[in-house]
């Protein structure tokens, strides 16, 4: 049995984005006392306060950041031109989950616990360095990266992005970096529009951006096939210091924003995939943080199957 730690905030409940898929509903979904029953062996433990602004401008520009702090406590209610919605609380939800991010970092790094979960919102891989994006303020995924780099002194850090959006502002972030090793299955054509396969990176960063375009109707045993004969053997090559996951529960074939048909026993499955591989090249360091999933029902038990999984 893993030690597995989960973050969920209450923080959670004060983003309030109106009608819109992203919504206080999801994190209600996620409540620890929610999950209870799923997830038997759930270890809830509290979001710790960092240096947070200093890490997400580590990623983001400075001017970037004051932006969405003026933005939201200006009462301004889009972060961009589409669906970005934020009230006045929004900028410090999105610090409490970069919090949860950088706490689950330290809690693994310091051997108390294996692996970790955030069940955070707003989510992050969307999120540009100077620009809000499809729902996401900061990437919190990608300041995760940079802190396990920068403060726990790791060198390889590999993202597994499994959401049913193409991951394109941690793509944007480590195009030129071979530091970070971007590996995305996504819905192709979809938005946000990139992720084409012949995204590879760039300049120094090369090979170290992984793109595995899916068909709309890709039935789940193809797309688990293309997981373990295309993810597994570039990260068993890529030999990462930490795994993280972008956990992006939308490739469900419930999901009302998606047209993949991935299951619950199929999220389970890429989760003991991916701990094996944390097993092998690094300690077992594993860390995975929400991002999509908007079918309520679909996202509470892929999350609960996710977890049950890191744990045994």
């Amino acid at each position: 049995m893993a030690r597995t730690a989960y973050y969920w905030d209450p923080l959670n409940l004060e983003h309030d984005t109106g009608p819109h898929v992203e919504c206080i509903a999801r994190a209600e979904r996620l409540a620890p006392g929610e999950m209870l029953s799923l997830v038997p062996r759930l270890d809830a433990r509290p979001v710790l306060e960092h240096d947070a602004v200093h890490w997400i401008t580590q990623v983001h520009s400075p001017h970037y950041h004051e932006f969405v702090k003026s933005a939201c406590e200006g009462g301004r209610r889009l972060l961009d031109e589409g669906d970005t919605v934020v009230c006045r609380r929004s900028y410090d939800v999105a610090l409490a989950a970069v919090n949860a991010a950088l706490t689950a970092a330290d809690a693994v790094m310091q051997g108390h616990t294996d692996n970790a979960f955030c069940a955070m919102r707003p989510p992050g891989h969307h999120a540009l360095p100077t620009r809000a994006m499809g729902f996401c303020l900061f990437a919190n995924v990608a300041i995760l990266a940079r802190y396990l780099q920068r403060q726990c002194k790791l060198g390889r850090i590999a993202v597994v992005d499994w959401d049913v959006h193409h991951g394109n502002g941690t793509q944007d972030i480590f195009y030129n970096d071979p530091s970070v090793m971007f590996i995305s299955l996504h819905q192709f054509p979809l938005w946000p529009g990139s992720g084409s396969a012949e995204e590879i990176g760039e300049g120094a960063g090369k090979h170290t951006t992984l793109n595995i375009p899916m068909a709309p109707g890709t039935p789940e045993a193809e797309y688990l096939s293309r997981f373990d004969a295309e993810v597994i053997p570039c990260l068993e090559k890529y030999k990462p210091d930490a795994l993280l996951i972008s956990a992006g529960f939308d490739a469900h074939r419930d999901d009302p924003l998606g047209g993949l048909m991935l299951t619950e026993s199929g999220y389970a499955r890429m989760t003991q995939r991916l701990r094996d591989v944390a097993n092998r090249h690094c300690s077992g360091r594993l860390i995975s943080c929400l991002e999509g999933g908007y079918n309520l029902p679909a996202l509470q038990c892929s999350v609960a199957a996710h977890m049950n999984a890191l744990i045994d």
